[in-house]
């Protein structure tokens, strides 16, 4: 009789003592699992604002660049000759991504930038820069061969842009890709069967650019000279 009293209560302590692991286990489990969806849902929320970034695969830095080379070395002598570029020209206004957002960049003072699609005011022009980058993108015309920086190599744009230069053996290899680049451009912005004046610039543009690419140093960019002001503005001698 003892014995099963005995074995009765052992059967009721084992119970509890399982019924007590069990609570205690599922209430430990919940903030973990809790947890593991909050982690979850946070990793969705930064991987959708991740995916929300605009990114466009263009410098903004070597396009202008490229755009002071155009301005201050070829189109002075573009003006002279009152010849129209044609679109088809990698180097027409139209074919630069950033064009419309440059030409809405106000520079008030030393200090001062101002956005000229919502007058939003900067301190410095990296921060305009990356305004426009983060609020404006949609402005971008982004169509194929519109980055005037993949233009860098044939248009010397080292030598304008505050870059440290570090004297390196020259790559026969890469001056010939930039001269053959740079002769392409000649080609396709002068056509010299237009007439005189496309045959005079087509002229001029291989000497004052692609003559450079060498490795045998006998001749510099911009040998013809280049001029700081633009009197004509550049739209109104292009199509």
């Amino acid at each position: 009789m003892k014995t099963e009293t005995f074995s009765k209560g052992a059967v009721v302590v084992f119970l509890f003592l399982c019924l007590s692991l069990s609570s205690s286990s599922s209430s430990s489990s919940t903030p973990l699992l809790n947890q593991d969806f909050t982690q979850s849902a946070a990793t969705r929320t930064l991987k959708e604002v991740k995916e929300d970034v605009h990114e466009i695969h263009c410098s903004r830095e070597r396009s202008r660049g490229a755009w002071t080379i155009i301005q201050e070395y070829l189109m002075p002598f573009v003006e002279k000759e009152r010849y129209r570029i044609s679109t088809r020209c990698r180097l027409h206004p139209d074919n630069d991504v950033y064009r419309d957002q440059e030409q809405n960049k106000f520079h008030k003072g030393a200090n001062e930038w101002k956005c000229g699609y919502c007058k939003k005011k900067f301190y410095e022009e990296k921060y305009l820069d990356r305004h426009f980058d983060n609020r404006h993108y949609n402005l971008l015309n982004e169509s194929h061969g519109r980055c005037l920086a993949d233009l860098c190599g044939a248009l010397h744009c080292d030598l304008v842009l505050d870059i440290v230069q570090r004297k390196t053996k020259c790559n026969p290899a890469a001056a010939a890709r930039n001269k053959h680049l740079c002769e392409s451009l000649a080609h396709s912005c002068f056509p010299v069967n237009e007439g005189p004046s496309a045959g005079r610039l087509h002229e001029l543009f291989l000497r004052q650019f692609c003559d450079a690419h060498t490795c045998t140093g006998n001749q510099k960019p911009f040998s013809r000279g280049h001029r700081k002001q633009i009197s004509i503005p550049y739209l109104a001698i292009s199509i």
